[in-house]
C-alpha cells in the first residue's frame, strides 16, 4: 500500500545548476544540447533523492526549463500568433523572454507566493493541438531508473482561470476546446503503463470562485476520469481550503483529493464528505512553503484527528504543496549558527520528515527502529529548543513596538507634494529608474570574496564605490534626472536587510526559484526584529556626494521584507511586520538627517501576501497599510516617499494603495499595456505615478519610437504633471549592453515628448 506522496520537487538544482546552464545558453556560450544534459542529470538526481527517502508517489513533469504554465501552453498548442514562425527552444524561450522581434508573454505571481508564472494567451479564433512529447519523454526517463512516477499536470480549470484572452473575452468560453486537448492528452498518457496516476493541480479552487467556475468541475472530471480505467486522477489544491470544490469532486470518478491542512486548515470540514465517498485523501501535513523543522508529534496528532473521519487505509501523507517553494538542501549550510540550523528543514530534509511521519502514523511508535527513534528524539529536542531559546525573545523590542505611537507621517499629500516640488525642482515626466543596475560578474565576485574573507573591507569598499561612480557617471551622461546608486553592495533586496537586522537568519545556499533562471535567497525570521545600526546611509550618502542631482535612498518595505522571507510561525505575521516597520522608520529618519531628499520604500510583494479568501483580505490590508505608514512615519513633509509595486492587479486594491499615502508609486505596465494604469484615472488617484515604459524581464531593447508611443498612451490616461518615466522594475538581472541603450532611448523619448508638449 502506498503511504506517502510529494506534490512536486524543486528543479533549479541544489547548486543552481539549471540556472547556470540556461544563462550560458542564453548568452550563446553553450548549445541547447548542454541544457538538455544538465536537465536530464537533475531530474534523475531528484527522482533518486525521493526514492531513497522512501517516497511512494514521485512526480514527473514537475520539472521545467522555465515554468510549468508555459510548458502547459506548449503541450496544449496555445501559441500566440507572434511566435508561430518559431520552433523548439527558440519558440519556448521567446514566449518566456521575448526576442528582438516579439514581446515576451506576461508574467505574474503564482497565487500568494513569490513564484512567477507565464500567463498563457488565448483567443476564440485559436486552434489547439496536443504536443505530449515532454510528458512522455520524462515518464520514460524515470522508468529507465526503475521509478514509476505520477504525472503532474496543471488542471484545465486552473489553466483557463489563470490565462488571459487577447480578444478580451472570458477564458472559460474556450472550455470545450481546451478540455478536448486534455482528453487527447490523457488518452496518450493511458498508453504509457498498465495503470498510471495523474496529479491535476487545481489551486484555483482555493479562491472564492463564481458559480460558473464551480459548475465546470463536475463535467471536467466526469469526462477526464472516464478516459480509461487504468488512470487514477488526483485533484490537488494548496495554499488554502477548497471546500466548495470538494463537495463537487467527491461526486466525480476521480481517485483522490490532495488537500493542504496547514494553510487550509478549514479543509478539515470536508473530511466526512471524503470519507463517505471512499476516495483517497492526499493529506498535506508537512509544510511545503516554510523552512521550519516539522513538529512530528503535532503532525501525528493532526493525522490522528483526520483518521477519526477518514479510514487510515485511505490516507496518504503528503507535503502541503510542491517543495518548489523551499530551498533545496541544508547540506551546504556550513556557516549557519548550529542552534538555528537545527530548527530548519529544506526540501531534501522534508523528504525524511515525511518518511518519519509515515512510519509513526501507520506503524506506531513501538514499530520504529533505532534509527527512526533517534530521528524522532532529535526532532522533539529541536522543536523544544526553538520554543525556549534566548535567541528568539527580546523584551526591549517587544515593549517599543507595543507602545509605538507615530503611526503615520505628518501633513496631507496635497501640502507635501507642493512643498516637495518647490524644493526638488523636478520636471514633468521626470526620469528615474527603479533602483538596481546590472550585477556584473565583477560585482558578484567582489561580494563573494569579501564574504569569504578573501579580500579586505577596504578593497571591497573601493570596488563597490568604483561601481557606484560608474553608475552615476552613466546616469548623468544619459540624462536621467533622479539618480540611484545601483545597489552593488546588495545581494538581494530582502536578504541585504535581513543580514543587518537582529532576529534574522540568512543562508549560504537557501536559493528558491522566482521565475525562469531567476533565484532569490530569502532570509528567515527566527526572533524579534531590531536594527542595531544604520543599514544604507553610508552607501547612499557617498553616492549623493558624487553628484549634484537628486540621489534616491533605496529601502525595501516592511510587507515585502515579510512576504519575501521565511517567517517565524510562533507568532502572528502582523506582529512580525510591525517590528520590521519600526526598524525601517529609524532608517528613514537617519537617511533624511543625512541629506537624502527622496526615499523609495519598495513594496514589490505587497499584493503577493494577500489572502486567497475574500473574508481574510480586510484584516491583511489593515495591518499591511498600517506597517507601511509606520515605516515612513518619520519622514518629514519635504522628504518625498516613493514606493514600487511589481506585477500586481490593482483594480481591487486601488483604495488600499491610496491609503498607503506614498507621494509617488511606480508600477509595471510594459507587458500589460495601459490596463493597470486606467484604474488610477478611474478612481481619481491624486498621487504621482511612474508606469514602467519598457519590460526589463526581456533582453529586448526598446526603440525610441516604441517608448515615445508608450508615453503617449500613458498621457491618454494621466496628465504629464502626474507622471514619472522609468523602466518597469530594477535592472539587476540585465546586462549593461541592454541597459545602456534602453535607458538612453527612454531619455530621448522623453525629450521628444516634452518638445511636442510645449
Amino acid at each position: 500500500m502506498s503511504k506517502n506522496y510529494i506534490v512536486g520537487f524543486p528543479r533549479i538544482g541544489e547548486q543552481r545548476e539549471l540556472k547556470r546552464v540556461l544563462e550560458n545558453f542564453w548568452a550563446k556560450n553553450c548549445s541547447f544540447i548542454e541544457v538538455q544534459k544538465v536537465a536530464s542529470k537533475l531530474k534523475k538526481r531528484h527522482w533518486n533523492y525521493q526514492k531513497d527517502a522512501g517516497i511512494d508517489f514521485i512526480s514527473s513533469n514537475d520539472f521545467s526549463l522555465y515554468d510549468n504554465m508555459l510548458d502547459t501552453a506548449i503541450i496544449l498548442g496555445a501559441i500566440p500568433k507572434r511566435f508561430k514562425n518559431l520552433n523548439n527552444e527558440d519558440l519556448y524561450f521567446s514566449m518566456a523572454r521575448g526576442n528582438k522581434d516579439c514581446v515576451a508573454m506576461e508574467m505574474t505571481k503564482w497565487f500568494n507566493t513569490n513564484y512567477h508564472y507565464i500567463v498563457p494567451e488565448l483567443s476564440l479564433e485559436d486552434t489547439y493541438k496536443l504536443n505530449a512529447s515532454k510528458i512522455i519523454n520524462e515518464y520514460y526517463e524515470a522508468k529507465e531508473l526503475g521509478i514509476k512516477t505520477k504525472i503532474n499536470l496543471i488542471g484545465p480549470i486552473t489553466f483557463l482561470g489563470l490565462s488571459k484572452r487577447v480578444d478580451r473575452g472570458d477564458t472559460y468560453e474556450l472550455f470545450n476546446k481546451i478540455l478536448a486537448v486534455y482528453e487527447d492528452l490523457l488518452k496518450e498518457i493511458s498508453k504509457l503503463d498498465e495503470y498510471i496516476t495523474i496529479q491535476m493541480d487545481e489551486p484555483i479552487f482555493v479562491r472564492d470562485n463564481e458559480i460558473k467556475t464551480l459548475s465546470l468541475i463536475k463535467p471536467t472530471y466526469d469526462r477526464l476520469a472516464n478516459i480509461n480505467k487504468n488512470i487514477n486522477i488526483v485533484v490537488t489544491t494548496y495554499f488554502e481550503h477548497s471546500n466548495e470544490a470538494t463537495k463537487i469532486l467527491v461526486n466525480t470518478p476521480i481517485w483522490a483529493l490532495g488537500l493542504d491542512f496547514l494553510h487550509g486548515h478549514e479543509n478539515l470540514k470536508s473530511l466526512e464528505l471524503i470519507s463517505n465517498s471512499n476516495k483517497k485523501l492526499i493529506a498535506g501535513v508537512v509544510d511545503g512553503r516554510n523552512i521550519w523543522k516539522n513538529d512530528t508529534k503535532n503532525t501525528n496528532k493532526l493525522l490522528e484527528s483526520i483518521a477519526q473521519n477518514v479510514e487510515k487505509k485511505n490516507i496518504i501523507i503528503s507535503s502541503s504543496c510542491s517543495l518548489l517553494h523551499t530551498p533545496f538542501t541544508l547540506k551546504y549550510e556550513e556557516k549557519l549558527d548550529k542552534e538555528i540550523k537545527n530548527w530548519l528543514s529544506y526540501a531534501v530534509e522534508k523528504l525524511d520528515e515525511i518518511s518519519l511521519v509515515t512510519k509513526l502514523f501507520f506503524d506506531g511508535l513501538d514499530s520504529l527502529n533505532a534509527t527512526n527513534k533517534d530521528a524522532l528524539d532529535l526532532n522533539i529536542r529541536a522543536n523544544k529548543s526553538r520554543k525556549t531559546s534566548t535567541l528568539i525573545h527580546d523584551k526591549v523590542v517587544q515593549e517599543r513596538v507595543t507602545y509605538y505611537t507615530k503611526l503615520q507621517r505628518d501633513g496631507r499629500y496635497e501640502d507635501r507634494i507642493k512643498l516637495q516640488k518647490e524644493i526638488l525642482g523636478y520636471k514633468d515626466l521626470a526620469t528615474t529608474t527603479i533602483g538596481s543596475f546590472p550585477q556584473t560578474p565583477e560585482v558578484r565576485k567582489a561580494r563573494r570574496e569579501f564574504k569569504n574573507a578573501d579580500i579586505s573591507y577596504e578593497n571591497y569598499e573601493k570596488q563597490m564605490k568604483d561601481y557606484i561612480d560608474d553608475c552615476i557617471a552613466f546616469q548623468e551622461e544619459c540624462g536621467i534626472e533622479v539618480l540611484v546608486h545601483g545597489e552593488p553592495e546588495r545581494n538581494d533586496m530582502v536578504e541585504y536587510f535581513g543580514e543587518q537586522l537582529k532576529g534574522y537568519g540568512f543562508s549560504q545556499n537557501g536559493w528558491v526559484q522566482s521565475y525562469g533562471s531567476r533565484c532569490v535567497k530569502p532570509p528567515f525570521i527566527y526572533g524579534d526584529i531590531s536594527r542595531p545600526k544604520a543599514m544604507t546611509v553610508d552607501w547612499i550618502t557617498y553616492a549623493q556626494s558624487k553628484t549634484k542631482r537628486i540621489m534616491k535612498g533605496m529601502l525595501t518595505g516592511p510587507v515585502t521584507i515579510l512576504n519575501w522571507s521565511f517567517v517565524r510561525d510562533d507568532m502572528p505575521k502582523d506582529e512580525v511586520s510591525k517590528q520590521i516597520a519600526v526598524a525601517l522608520s529609524d532608517e528613514i529618519d537617519d537617511l533624511q538627517k543625512a541629506g537624502i531628499k527622496i526615499i523609495q520604500v519598495d513594496e514589490a510583494a505587497f499584493k503577493e501576501g494577500y489572502p486567497l479568501r475574500d473574508k481574510k483580505i480586510k484584516i491583511y490590508e489593515a495591518w499591511a497599510v498600517r506597517d507601511f505608514k509606520i515605516s515612513v512615519s518619520s519622514a518629514k513633509k519635504e522628504t518625498q516617499i516613493h514606493t514600487h509595486m511589481c506585477y500586481s492587479e490593482f483594480n481591487d486594491i486601488i483604495q488600499t494603495i491610496e491609503n498607503m499615502d506614498a507621494d509617488v508609486i511606480s508600477i509595471e505596465t510594459a507587458r500589460s499595456g495601459n490596463e493597470l494604469l486606467k484604474i488610477f484615472k478611474k478612481v481619481g488617484y491624486k498621487q504621482e505615478v511612474g508606469p514602467g515604459v519598457y519590460d526589463i524581464h526581456s533582453p529586448r531593447i526598446p526603440s525610441i519610437n516604441t517608448i515615445v508611443h508608450q508615453i503617449k498612451l500613458l498621457l491618454e490616461v494621466l496628465p504629464k504633471e502626474q507622471l514619472w518615466i522609468n523602466p518597469d522594475c530594477g535592472l539587476k538581472t540585465r546586462k549593461w549592453s541592454e541597459v545602456k541603450p534602453s535607458l538612453k532611448n527612454m531619455v530621448e523619448a522623453v525629450k521628444i515628448i516634452r518638445a511636442n508638449l510645449k
